[in-house]
C-alpha cells in the first residue's frame, strides 16, 4: 500500500471500480481511519446518518454470503432467469464477498429525519440522508485510493436488506445500502481508459 500523499483532484482522477484484488491483508487501524474519514462527510441535521459495519471475521462473512444468496435465489428464480445463469450470479457474489480483503457494508440510519406531514417533503428530507451516505462512501472510496488501496461499491443490500441486517444482527434502524469492497488492486487489472469528459453534457449556466 502506498503511502505517497496527493493532491485530492489527482485522486479523484485516479479512482476507478477495481474488482480484482490480491490476497494481502489490510491492517485493521487503516480500516478504522478509513471509516473516521468517512463520517467526516456533510450530513443534514447535523444527523451522521452513516453507520458501517466491518465483515471482519469468516463466519460472518459466509453468513452474510448465504443470506444474500438464498435472497437473490428467490428473486432470480421468481424472474424466470436461466438456472445456469442464476448460478452464475450467486456463485459471482460468494466469491465477491469472501475474497475481498475488507468488506464493509454500509447502512443509513435516519432516526433524525424530519417527519413532515406530506409525501413530497417526506421524500425530500430522505433524499437528504441517502445523499449523505453517499458522500460518506465517496469520501471512504478516495481515502482509500490516497492510501494505495481500491475498491468498489456492490448495490445488492438494498435488494435484500432484511437479510443482509438478520445475518450480521443489526439494529432494526440500521438499513443496509452497499457492500464496500476495498483491497490492495491486482497489478494485472488494467482499467479501460475514462471517456472524454464532455462539460457542456453535464453543466448549464444561466
Amino acid at each position: 500500500m502506498s503511502t505517497e500523499y496527493r493532491p485530492v483532484s489527482d485522486v479523484i482522477r485516479q479512482r476507478r471500480s477495481i474488482r480484482r484484488f490480491l490476497p494481502d491483508p489490510v491492517p485493521p487501524l487503516i480500516v478504522h481511519d478509513l471509516v473516521e474519514l468517512a463520517c467526516a462527510a456533510p450530513a443534514p441535521h447535523g444527523s451522521k446518518p452513516w453507520r458501517f459495519v466491518y465483515v471482519a471475521f469468516e463466519d460472518a462473512k459466509r453468513r452474510l454470503a448465504d443470506a444474500m444468496a438464498n435472497a437473490w435465489l428467490t428473486d432470480l428464480v421468481q424472474g424466470d432467469r436461466p438456472v445456469l445463469e442464476v448460478d452464475r450470479v450467486i456463485k459471482r457474489s460468494r466469491d465477491q464477498i469472501s475474497t475481498a480483503p475488507v468488506l464493509l457494508v454500509a447502512c443509513l440510519q435516519d432516526e433524525k429525519a424530519k417527519e413532515w406531514p406530506d409525501e413530497e417533503r417526506r421524500r425530500a428530507e430522505r433524499d437528504m440522508f441517502v445523499q449523505s451516505l453517499g458522500a460518506a462512501l465517496q469520501n471512504l472510496l478516495l481515502a482509500a485510493e490516497e492510501r494505495g488501496l481500491s475498491g468498489y461499491l456492490k448495490g445488492a443490500p438494498l435488494f435484500c436488506a432484511p437479510a443482509v441486517r438478520d445475518a450480521l444482527d443489526l439494529e432494526p434502524d440500521w438499513e443496509p445500502t452497499f457492500l464496500v469492497l476495498l483491497g490492495s488492486p491486482d497489478p494485472a487489472v488494467i482499467p479501460p481508459e475514462r471517456e472524454r469528459f464532455d462539460l457542456e453534457r453535464y453543466l448549464v449556466e444561466r
